[in-house]
């Protein structure tokens, strides 16, 4: 190795692993030292035939923090769902936007194999091969993306660039969705815009002050490194205030500070103001039965109007770290989301609380052919208001007679469908795309909204599934969090030195490895414990109970691309219902109408839904497909230039039998002396 040259002066890296000073996640970077100066003439003094030497003086490394490699990443202009990563020849991820371990172990790496980073499939199984065997891609597919809060799915397009990196064993990756192929970048330094407008700045930023809230909406500002000197806060209005302030004392194109994330942010920051002034102020939002209008814009800006229904937002500040935002983009059309009940979810005061449906849209603009979504705009459902004006858009009259005899319900026969006079015989629901319910005719629903249908109704859904109206995808989170498993915490005393038998003797084998240790045990152990002490059950006291690293089994549920309307009977003898589903173009909804239950004699296991605890995919399919991985591009283990005269030298301990044998009669003399001892007590 040492002869072998340059070609040996390569930096090896390590795996991903926590730093035990404070860093986060670092990897560390190490390159050998040698020795090749001439060493001195052979022992027959002939200076000719001195040698170089091939000593191996240490080794030096370098920490690097993960934190400052995404720092040097082009994040804002990548857009909110695209993103870069890194990995190793295992497929390990070195950068990957999903790489969040929960627990802080500084004895293990972090390993985190990019096809569990993402919803595994054949087109990324290709992608990861030939970026560990160091090759150059450009590939375009059609993938799952699972949510950020990894309860829906989207079926989307995705473009995946990749190189390897020189003098390193990892490759880096780009993802893109068309849409962020290309992005906005404001320049309001330009001479003819500061003309037109002088004091653009100053308005647009008076508009970022609290006293502006009741009027022109209430502004959430993105938590960005907009300059070096911005003091960060977890508290939205206190972190304006900071901004402002500084803003008051540089420019946008201050050194000291990011001018592509200021001058986006003053673009959009005026075009939302516009938007309040001119659109939102004159609309009656309780005449639509709305509770909220908002923006959000990739330039870090959400305008919630008006100010009294900021209070109940509860997205992210940073519209990138949003789901409502990430799935606006990758869909068509509007997106429903009711606020999330788990399985548990036990309403104590729902009188007294609105339930807003949050409905989105990403703005499409087109410049010069080339296609962009800046911005997510939408609006916040009143619940109570929005399902009286669902069961009359739901409802379906013969010959306009509201009033007349409803038909009975068949798949061979039309029905009348009144989803507001016939409640108690008729079902009326919209459940989104993940099959969580957003609008129920039934009263006693409404408290239910925002759960998985399967826990509402799991004879229905369970039909909904078996129709192909739903898909299921299984995955398993490597990097969550759970409590330590319940088990007996009982210990054992020591019941006293161990007295050999005369076989034990007579076997010198044993002799040889037990004599260092039994001459410990009777020096120390036999000190600090009596001999009457018998094993019994302890419990520990003052156990801490540490959460510790497991796997989880998620399950999400998306559309099947198959269906779009279906009717059928879900036979069970006479508790049979007749259900018809039609999926609402332009939206994520799914609307579905069936015959109320009548028996409780059909009832369905239910799907699940919420993530459980596993112990992982099975272990026998791993080993019989195992995933690709390949080892180092070079290994010196050999070159022929090496001396190898002085390998392999060496001393040999040889061990004394006679002073083995004394040990080992000098314990049993102990021995018996303590047993002595123990019966005359």
């Amino acid at each position: 190795m040492v002869l072998a040259g340059n070609e040996a002066k390569q930096v090896q890296w390590t795996n991903v692993y926590q730093d035990a000073l404070g860093l986060g996640l670092v990897v560390t970077g190490t390159l050998p030292v040698f020795n090749l100066t001439a060493s001195a003439p052979d022992e027959a003094g002939s200076p000719s035939k001195s040698r170089q030497n091939q000593l191996i003086l240490g080794v030096m490394g370098i920490d690097i923090a993960l934190e400052d490699i995404q720092k040097l990443m082009p994040r804002y202009s990548l857009g909110a769902n695209g993103y870069m990563f890194a990995i190793d020849l295992n497929g390990y991820v070195l950068l990957h936007p999903n790489l969040k371990p929960q627990v802080i172990n500084f004895q293990e790496p972090v390993t985190l194999d990019f096809l569990d980073a993402e919803l595994e499939d054949e087109n990324k199984e290709e992608i990861r091969r030939r970026m560990i065997d160091g090759l150059e891609g450009h590939q375009y597919i059609r993938t799952l993306v699972k949510s950020l809060d990894e309860r829906y799915i989207d079926e989307t397009e995705r473009t995946y660039t990749y190189a390897p990196i020189h003098s390193t064993n990892y490759s880096l990756g780009l993802v893109l969705p068309l849409y962020s192929s290309y992005y906005l970048r404001a320049n309001l330094s330009d001479q003819i815009l500061q003309v037109q407008y002088p004091n653009k700045k100053t308005k647009d930023f008076e508009s970022l002050m609290p006293n502006t809230f009741e009027s022109e909406g209430r502004v959430f500002l993105a938590p960005r490194q907009y300059c070096q000197d911005l003091e960060q806060s977890e508290n939205n209005t206190e972190f304006l205030l900071n901004f402002i302030s500084l803003m008051e004392k540089v420019t946008p194109d201050s050194k000291q500070c990011d001018s592509f994330l200021l001058h986006n942010l003053i673009l959009d920051t005026g075009i939302t103001r516009d938007l309040a002034d001119r659109v939102w102020k004159d609309k009656d939002l309780l005449t639509y039965g709305l509770l909220a209008v908002f923006a959000a814009t990739d330039g870090g800006i959400t305008r919630v109007f008006p100010n009294k229904a900021a209070d109940d937002w509860m997205e992210d500040m940073e519209p990138h770290n949003s789901t409502f935002y990430r799935r606006s983009l990758d869909n068509k059309g509007y997106i429903f989301r009711a606020p999330y009940r788990d399985p548990g979810y036990r309403p104590s005061d729902l009188e007294n609380n609105t339930v807003g449906i949050l409905v989105s849209t990403a703005v499409d603009l087109e410049i010069d052919g080339r296609k962009l979504k800046p911005a997510v705009v939408g609006v916040k459902l009143d619940l109570e208001a929005w399902v009286e004006k669902f069961k009359i858009l739901a409802s379906n009259h013969s010959e306009g007679n509201p009033q007349g005899p409803r038909k009975q319900c068949s798949p061979s026969s039309s029905c009348e469908m009144d989803c507001d006079i016939n409640s108690e015989d008729l079902l009326c629901v919209l459940i989104d795309d993940g099959g969580f319910l957003v609008m129920s005719n039934q009263q006693d629903h409404w408290a239910q909204v925002g759960k998985f249908f399967s826990e509402v109704d799991p004879n229905l859904m369970s039909a909904l599934y078996n129709s192909s109206f739903f898909t299921r995808k299984e995955s398993y989170d490597y990097q969550s969090l759970c409590a330590p498993k319940t088990e007996s915490n009982k210990g054992a005393a020591p019941r006293g030195i161990f007295v050999p038998t005369i076989a034990d003797m007579l076997n010198l084998a044993w002799l040889s490895s037990a004599a260092a240790w039994s001459l410990l045990q009777h020096l120390f152990v036999s000190l600090m414990y009596t001999s009457w002490m018998q094993a019994e059950d302890i419990m520990a006291e003052n156990m801490e109970h540490r959460e510790a690293s497991c796997i989880m089994k998620q399950t999400q549920y998306y559309f099947n691309s198959l269906n779009a309307t279906y009717s059928a009977v879900i036979d069970c003898g006479p508790c049979s219902r007749y259900f018809h589903a039609q999926r609402l173009s332009n939206t994520n909804l799914l609307f579905v109408v069936a015959e109320t239950m009548i028996c409780s004699q059909c009832d369905s296991m239910k799907l699940d839904q919420a993530e459980m605890r596993s112990e992982g995919p099975e272990q026998c399919e791993l080993v019989e497909m195992p995933r690709y991985r390949k080892g180092p591009h070079v290994c010196f283990d050999y070159n022929t230039m090496e001396d190898t005269s002085d390998c392999g030298r060496g001393s040999m301990f040889r061990p004394s039998w006679l002073l083995l044998a004394f040990l080992q009669l000098l314990l049993l003399l102990g021995g018996c002396t303590s047993s002595s001892v123990g019966r005359g007590l």
